[in-house]
């Protein structure tokens, strides 16, 4: 089957009597799951056409529902991020063009707020959506007002839902979510899919990875998807025993925090065949594969899905993949190929010249722009090549290795740094949970390399130190001057590491802070803050600390 909408594909499904939905202790057919979503359609109707729905909400099928309807009934999903504030919502609302806020029971308060401020109604999620009893029991296997009939009639262009970028390294932005942008990667990973396997999905979908690499594929492969309201290291083996879960979606450091649960014989009895997600560590990657007894994808992914490699199991740990037709390395200030990266030991030697800024120089790939947003478009699309603003370096053989979003390259004494390679060298030093790595200003010039760690057990100082020096694949500017112990790092509701918010803090945090000396690691105290900063004042650069 060839498809380019995800109205087609939902309406393949649409008198499918085997198992389409799984959420706590109910299931429903595919058929029944159609019938919700055209109800839902039906009710968004009611109200206007093309409307834009913003939703506060958990994982509950209400929303799936909402955002199937939004594709059979033409309205438009604008997936709100319910952790920032109702003054960071307010904003992000209005610039989306809501005209009606949803939300289930924790983010009632703050919709509240929202349609305050706005002047906008707010309904129960699940009050405007459908009677999920009836739609469960007694589907409707006719259409509804204002809903497709058949497959094809939706333009594949046409927008579906407006999601915000993570916002690790600035302000969210508006991505436009087409009918295609859903079903091509739908398709493509549906590959690996049928209708007997379960797809787990506990990454929220208000965020693109779990509607693209999990619901998608679920909708085009006939698979049932089995929801979690959130993620939870604990409840994830229980979780894909109970539902006979096949293949999960993971982002950002999710591997990381299900590792570090207590380990049990029995942990590779279970039907996990597949675990395909972005940003897992190489190590993370590993260990999960072989704990739990399946095959484990890291993918390269962005909300923009303008650049994409495919994944290559034969590649040096840690890699991406080989560069696709059209993606390139390119320099930002010259904008010429980078040349092949020179690596010793595992340390790259000339990350000045290797590091640079993938490029998509054949197009857009999927990107279909910002929501109402012409400077966010011109910063990424430059004479029609996308410029994702993500670092990376690519070896002799081709093989491509992340380096760090644009915000994270570091300088030190004059040498560009990579946090990627320090960042995965970090998280091989035993007891460590997850690893960031950032640049805070240093006095005299530059940046000076800090890392937050998040440890099972006692931080060893003595042990960190010799294991930093016997890694040969960290040069001396690479070592982190400075170390912070945290309980847990600062992160988007999709698991990633906001570490603008670590650099703002640097070192005066409320976390223990060890800082490198030259022969020593030791706590950093208050007098040596204040010799810190009174340095910045000499050289005249105690600006920077007040960024």
């Amino acid at each position: 089957m060839t498809a380019n909408t995800l109205a087609s594909l939902l309406l393949a499904r649409a008198e499918d009597d085997r198992p389409g939905l799984m959420f706590e202790d109910t299931v429903w057919s595919w058929r029944a799951h159609i019938a919700a979503c055209r109800a839902a359609a039906a009710r968004l109707s009611g109200r206007g056409t093309g409307l834009h729905v913003g939703v506060l909400s958990e994982n509950v099928p209400e929303l799936v529902f909402l955002v199937g309807g939004a594709a059979l009934g033409g309205h438009v999903v604008v997936a709100l991020n319910p952790t920032r504030s109702p003054d960071e919502l307010v904003r992000d609302a209005r610039a989306t063009d809501v005209a009606l806020l949803l939300a289930d029971g924790p983010y009632a308060k703050a919709a509240r707020l929202v349609g305050e401020a706005l002047g906008l109604d707010v309904v129960p999620l699940s009050g405007l959506a459908l009677d999920v009893e009836t739609s469960r029991l007694s589907p409707s296997t006719g259409s509804s007002a204002g809903t497709l009939d058949g497959p094809g009639e939706a333009d594949p262009g046409a927008l579906v839902m407006l999601i915000f970028t993570s916002g690790t390294s600035g302000r969210p932005r508006a991505v436009r979510i087409t009918q295609r942008k859903l079903a091509v990667p739908g398709m493509s990973l549906a590959a690996m899919l049928s209708p007997d396997d379960v797809v787990y999905c506990s990454m929220p979908l208000f965020h693109s990875g779990a509607l693209m690499a999990a619901y998608a594929p679920a909708v085009a492969s006939g698979a049932a998807l089995a929801l979690r309201r959130r993620f939870s290291a604990s409840g994830l083996l229980p979780d894909i025993r109970r539902y006979g879960g096949t293949y999960l979606h993971y982002v950002g450091k999710v591997l990381s925090y299900v590792l570090a649960t207590p380990e049990r014989e029995d942990d590779a009895d279970n039907p996990l065949k597949i675990a395909f997600g972005n940003e897992g560590s190489a190590v993370a990657t590993r260990r999960f594969a072989e704990r739990f007894g399946c095959r484990v994808i890291d993918a390269f992914g962005s909300t923009e899905t303008a650049i994409s490699f495919s994944p290559d199991p034969s590649g040096p740990p840690g890699s991406l993949g080989r560069l696709s037709q059209g993606v390139e390395i390119l320099d930002p200030f010259t904008t010429k190929p980078c040349p092949p990266a020179r690596i010793e030991n595992g340390r790259l030697l000339n990350p000045d010249e290797a590091v640079g800024e993938l490029v998509n120089t054949a197009g857009l790939g999927l990107f279909e722009g910002y929501y109402n947003d012409p400077a966010a478009d011109a910063e990424r699309v430059k004479e029609g090549a996308f410029w994702s603003g993500d670092l990376a370096y690519k070896d002799a053989d081709g093989y491509v290795f992340f380096a760090g979003r644009g915000t994270e390259r570091l300088r030190v004494d004059g040498e560009n740094l990579a946090v990627a390679p320090i960042e995965a060298a970090l998280r091989e030093f035993a007891g460590v949970v997850e690893a960031a790595v950032y640049p805070v200003p240093d006095a005299v010039a530059g940046d000076q390399v800090m890392a937050a760690l998040v440890l099972e057990g006692a931080f060893d100082p003595d042990a960190f130190t010799t294991f930093l020096t016997s890694r040969r694949d960290l040069g001396a500017k690479s070592l982190p001057r400075y170390v912070r112990l945290s309980r847990q790092l600062p992160q988007t509701p999709s698991h990633k590491v906001i570490k603008r918010l670590l650099a703002q803090e640097a070192w005066r945090c409320a976390d223990p802070v060890w800082r490198r000396g030259p022969d020593e690691l030791r706590p950093l105290t208050d007098a040596d803050v204040k010799g810190i900063e009174a340095e910045f004042v000499r050289h005249g650069r105690q600006r920077l600390l007040e960024a």
